[in-house]
């Protein structure tokens, strides 16, 4: 019993020891959820809740890190831990350091394999790395992965020991607005508009089983005008006789099913009763996915699809309007950057990516324009669970050209280099093939105002033709060409409509930022900026619903989307609904979601 007791007390040892070693950089403010966070348990939840395996290990925590030398040699010592997947110039990564081009961030760590995964293959998923990636397992190099918006993954079967531990190596390497590639707001020298690079890991890297056939992705297309449900399965080492089987489920009962070889698409006779999903109703199907190789099962997968249709037609009016399930609907809601003053990219907790969500769910909005970023699987199941629209955009790179907002852009467009259109086209398809099953989302954003923006009317094109089943806004405030779905104006602070288009729907893009610095909620104490700004939660409120009120009139004239900026303060900008520590929300909530419920039904006629 002594002994048990002194084992015991070790251990006890050991975790105050690891605790001890690992707590925030002070100097920013931070979220509430920062307080919760518990190294040994850091972001625990399934990662990819639209397909599930029952089997996994979590590998966030605490790792060795070290920042070298682009070019230089593997370090013998490292500088210290850090706590992944916060990104290294994150307070809640315990390092809070740049990085910059000329350097590389090298990340170490040990793992094991459970036994009862022995004769199965192991994969190495990595949510998101932030840009240039190269993985080593026990010195044997496994994979590399350009990309800081997608999740990747590594068969590292072959790599492994036998028995004990393996030791896993990444190396980063992010450019910044040093280089071409697509990475949103991030800059070497955050100011205005513009925040702190992001650089590294910064979602969750997990280890998976699998058998050596397997499912390797779903591709879930709901037809609601026939009542039919499609999944394309992609596959790993599958014969032509191997099945697909599809159970969908309405809670406890299973409702529809289907099955297919020879690798072609299920195809699935939805019941007559079908659920559709809206904000107003987002429901769910459970879907049980089966492959069986010669009658025996070898991989199960849980995943879920929405009945739902995202189109555009015009009205009585001849104005052509945005549709959800054949109906009118104005999709109006925040531009979300899903920025955090602890986390940067990276939320605390889950119960922290939900929050902002919910709280746009709170304020009457049906929509969120997330903004040139892309979040974790999660976030945007989350969406879908609560019923929110997702308008998504793709992360903006490289430079400027000419900007030409108020009229049809008559300039010669910006040529990219043959590396940096090569680059946004990988990482646009990327984002695309993660995010197609997701049911909330309804809009793609191939460019943000002239940032990046080239062969606009191609990329459209590309991009609708790549999924037909979502609407394309082809530059949101951008250079404007007749391109795409719709036609979106940007106008600070109040809503104008100075461009209409009759043959798509007319949007507006970004319009607001109605600014209030909040003292002790602030990024820092003396660089504010916001497009006005007031002094009492009163005055914000009293601005919001004016701008909403000309915006209601707008929309029965011919608007048939808006965006309102922004759904919280960012570092410096202070034009948030909320603040950036999520403490305080800055307008009369009651009355911000009334007039936001009138907008959102102010086409139902």
């Amino acid at each position: 019993m002594k002994k048990l007791w002194v084992a015991l007390a070790f251990l006890g040892f050991l975790s105050v020891q690891t605790y001890a070693q690992w707590k925030p950089v002070e100097g920013k403010i931070k979220t509430r959820w920062a307080e919760q966070i518990k190294p040994d348990n850091v972001l625990p939840e399934y990662p990819r809740p639209i397909m599930e395996r029952a089997e996994w290990k979590n590998l966030n925590g605490l790792w060795e890190y070290a920042i070298i030398e682009k070019g230089s040699h593997t370090p013998t010592a490292f500088d210290g831990q850090i706590l992944v997947p916060f990104a290294v110039e994150s307070s809640l990564s315990g390092v809070g350091k740049r990085v910059g081009e000329s350097k590389v961030l090298v990340y170490r760590r040990t793992f094991d394999i459970p036994s009862a995964w022995r004769g199965k293959k192991v994969l190495l998923h990595f949510g998101a790395v932030d840009w240039k990636a190269d993985v080593w397992v026990n010195g044997i190099k496994v994979g590399s992965h350009t990309g800081g918006f997608t999740s990747f993954s590594f068969d590292i079967t072959g790599a492994l020991q036998p028995k004990g531990d393996n030791t896993l190596l990444v190396k980063v390497w992010d450019p910044t607005d040093k280089g071409y590639q697509p990475r949103g707001k991030q800059v070497s020298d955050p100011n205005g508009i513009w925040y702190t690079p992001v650089t590294g890991i910064w979602q969750t890297v997990w280890l998976e089983p699998v058998n050596a056939s397997h499912i390797d992705g779903l591709r879930i297309t709901p037809d609601i005008d026939n009542n039919l449900l499609y999944l394309d399965p992609v596959m790993e080492n599958a014969t032509a006789d191997d099945m697909v089987e599809v159970a969908v489920w309405d809670g406890q009962t299973q409702v529809a099913s289907g099955k297919s070889i020879n690798g072609e698409t299920v195809q699935i006779e939805m019941p007559e009763d079908v659920k559709l999903w809206s904000p107003d109703a987002p429901f769910l199907y459970t879907l049980k996915v089966t492959l069986k190789h010669q009658g025996k099962e070898v991989d199960k997968i849980s995943s879920y699809a929405a009945m739902r249709k995202y189109s555009s037609r015009r009205d009585a009016d001849g104005i052509v309007r945005l549709e959800l399930n054949n109906k009118p609907l104005f999709q109006f809601g925040p531009l979300d950057q899903g920025w955090w003053p602890d986390g940067l990219y990276t939320a605390p907790t889950d119960e922290a990516l939900v929050y902002d969500i919910q709280k746009t769910k709170d304020f009457g909005f049906n929509m969120i324009r997330k903004h040139i970023k892309v979040e974790p699987a999660r976030w945007y199941t989350h969406c879908d669970r609560l019923g929110i629209i997702v308008w998504q955009d793709m992360p903006s790179g490289d430079r400027n050209p000419e900007w030409q907002n108020r009229k049809y852009f008559d300039g010669t467009e910006m040529k990219r280099s043959f590396e940096s259109e090569a680059c946004y086209r990988k990482e646009w398809k990327e984002i695309i093939d993660c995010l197609y099953s997701y049911p909330c989302i309804g809009t793609w954003v191939p460019f943000n105002e002239a940032w990046g923006q080239f062969k606009t009317p191609e990329i459209a094109e590309w991009t609708k033709r790549y999924d037909p089943s979502r609407l394309v806004n082809p530059a949101s405030g951008g250079n404007h060409y007749t391109c795409g779905d719709m036609l979106d104006l940007h106008n600070y602070p109040a809503p104008e409509m100075y461009l209409y288009d009759a043959q798509r729907a007319t949007v507006l893009g970004e319009y607001g930022g109605i600014g209030w610095v909040v003292k002790g909620h602030i990024w820092e104490p003396d660089r504010n900026w916001g497009y006005v700004q007031f002094n009492s939660s009163k005055e914000v409120t009293d601005e919001y619903v004016k701008y909403a009120d000309m915006l209601y009139r707008l929309a029965l004239r011919g608007f048939s989307a808006a965006v309102y900026t922004q759904t919280t303060d960012v570092e410096i900008e202070v034009n948030g609904l909320m603040t950036y520590d999520r403490e305080v929300i800055k307008v009369d909530e009651k009355r911000v979601r009334e007039i936001n419920e009138k907008l959102c039904n102010s086409l139902n006629r």
